[in-house]
């Protein structure tokens, strides 16, 4: 199964342009990007040792609903470039472990 890259950094960089048409962000804030199981045999703990090692903080969430992997990377900077940045390093590790993007948000 192929990922298209370029399709999901677009939708990240319009997703940024309508935020900030909305709202003023932040320069910096903690970026979450959340990762859902592609399959049964998917295993989180693999997948959040990896992201770790690369200065994701990782929780495994299993309320309300489906569960989903939050990789949160602390204190970034505030744009299109540097969400995309971190969510690419994870997309890449989910790929590989079974998981796939489901999206990003922030906190500052």
């Amino acid at each position: 199964m192929s990922h298209d890259f370029d399709a999901q950094r677009a939708e990240t960089q319009a997703t940024y342009d309508a935020l900030s048409a909305e709202h003023t962000l932040p320069e910096t804030a903690d970026l979450d990007y959340f990762l859902i199981p592609n399959s049964d045999e998917a295993d989180w703990r693999p997948l959040a040792d990896i992201l770790t090692r690369q200065g994701f903080e990782c929780q495994w969430i299993e309320e309300d609903g489906d569960p989903y992997l939050v990789a949160t990377l602390r204190d970034q900077a505030v744009s299109s470039t540097g969400i995309w940045i971190g969510e690419e390093v994870a997309t890449r590790a989910a790929l590989d472990h079974g998981f796939a993007p489901d999206g990003w948000g922030m906190e500052s």
